[in-house]
């Protein structure tokens, strides 16, 4: 059963010998190789790919999509020449892991999605821009791969959230006009404001925020010294009580899923150091106390029980009645195209929706990923999108268990990374703010971070090698 699951999961998949056998990977990887040896700046090549990234990360809140879409599309120039210019793989050197092969099959299924697809032309162009976030991946699992890069950019998006967190904070402090009817006009918190920052939208915020909670949460065991602990005490006071003045239901929802597996995984890292009563009753004192503390905001905060109440209102809530009403529709585009989808992006789907749609129930995106995913590239995309996710997941989880062995400090940031994606992911089921390039160049910089720890099946000796090699790089960094 375990040889089936690593199967499955590409756990023993043979990177090195793939690649050997491309021959699109041998025509194209060093093809600039010997002009690298002679420049400069491609000396330099992984830190100024870090700083094109940084640019994404320190910009997207503030700027809009077209400006994001063309850093984009410099860091995806600057990769490509540094892809052109690498030395083949070597060892356990590659850049490329089972990650990686699960996202080039998902774009497979997206370019053969926008083929068949009825609306070719509106298709392309949105599979032009998913492209780009893939290939953002690519780059960013490839920066990331440096602990003292990986920090930095982590810092950068923290550095920024705080910013757009102070913002939210003045917003709830003093006010802030709804730019849409976010709260059912009928609902007693029709007045409440709920806080948008400089994305404008409470859900996107949230959708933003999530990860950089997450991040906040590691950063006070990662940052050493008792000045950087308390930064990162604050930043997470202020962006988890900036999330949560969004007053978004899916944020929510997202915060409890990755707070908790985040200290899950935290009392699973530290374990092998617990006294025996600790280790067995530290998870079900973490459930009660988690539970009994919503309950209390539950009773005692009256948005809190409102804003929960309204998620099992059914019809009764407008937002919930809205979203039935597009899931309705949703479910039909399906039924006529289950097996590759309509073609990728809402382009398509804003051409193909409106033959299904309920009259007065406008809407831009399916309100949910995996219907979204499967609107658009039907069951084979969407079985592949899940694919990619438990790979990924158990990747972080082999990786996780990898470094708790060296106690690793470096392993903290994967354990956020791995919380980020799940809350990211519940946020996701009823929302698609997902797709936005604020929240989606964050996706695939978790994702990235994750492959970035990736490491071959390797016997112990060497195992004991590449431990050893990492901490020294962590200690170095």
């Amino acid at each position: 059963m375990n040889l089936v699951w690593q199967r499955f999961t590409l756990s023993s998949v043979p990177v090195k010998q793939f690649l050997g056998t491309s021959y699109l990977y041998r025509s194209l990887v060093g093809l600039l190789s010997s002009w690298r040896q002679t420049s400069f700046l491609l000396r330099w090549g992984d830190a100024i790919a870090a700083v094109l990234l940084s640019l994404v990360y320190l910009l997207a809140p503030f700027v809009s999509s077209t400006l994001i879409g063309v850093l984009l599309i410099a860091c995806i120039a600057f990769w490509l020449l540094l892809t052109l210019s690498d030395e083949p793989a070597t060892g356990n050197n590659t850049l490329v892991t089972p990650i990686h092969l699960l996202v080039l099959l998902y774009w497979g299924v997206a370019a053969t999605a926008t083929a068949l697809s009825p609306v070719k032309k509106a298709a392309l162009n949105d599979l032009f821009t998913l492209t780009l976030y893939l290939l953002l991946f690519a780059l960013c699992a490839r920066v990331l791969r440096s602990p003292r890069l990986r920090s930095w950019i982590i810092n950068i998006y923290l550095g920024t959230s705080l910013v757009v967190s102070f913002y939210g904070m003045r917003q709830w402090r003093f006010g802030a006009p709804p730019l849409a009817t976010w709260v059912d006009p009928e609902s007693t918190l029709s007045k409440t404001t709920r806080v948008y920052s400089y994305l404008g939208n409470p859900n996107l915020l949230a959708g933003y925020l999530l990860p950089a909670v997450v991040f906040s949460l590691m950063a006070i065991f990662v940052w050493q010294g008792w000045m950087k602990k308390a930064l990162a005490l604050t930043m997470l006071g202020i962006n988890a009580a900036c999330l949560i003045f969004t007053y978004s239901r899916g944020g929510w929802i997202a915060l409890v899923v990755a707070i908790l597996t985040a200290t899950v995984l935290l009392i699973y890292w530290w374990g092998l150091r617990m006294p025996t009563f600790w280790r067995i009753w530290s998870i079900p004192i973490l459930l009660g106390s988690l539970l009994g503390v919503l309950v209390l905001a539950f009773i005692f905060v009256e948005p809190v029980r409102l804003r929960v109440l309204s998620i099992f209102a059914d019809r009764a809530d407008s937002s919930n009645n809205f979203r039935r009403n597009v899931w309705d529709a949703v479910f039909e585009m399906i039924r006529d195209r289950p097996i590759i989808g309509i073609g990728p992006g809402h382009n398509s789907f804003n051409k193909i929706y409106p033959l299904y749609q309920r009259p007065r129930y406008t809407a831009l995106s399916a309100y949910s990923i995996f219907l979204e995913v499967t609107v658009e590239m039907g069951f084979i995309g969407i079985a592949c999108f899940l694919w990619l996710i438990i790979v990924t997941v158990n990747t972080a989880l082999v990786q996780l268990n990898r470094l708790r062995q060296s106690a690793n400090i470096q392993g903290f940031w994967l354990i956020g990374a791995l919380a980020a994606l799940l809350g990211m992911l519940a946020h996701g089921t009823v929302d698609t703010i997902w797709f936005r390039p604020e929240v989606n160049t964050l996706w695939w910089l978790v994702v990235a971070l994750i492959a970035s720890y990736w490491t071959p099946l390797v016997d112990n000796n060497q195992e004991s090698y590449l431990t050893q090699n990492e901490q020294i790089t962590d200690n170095n960094s």
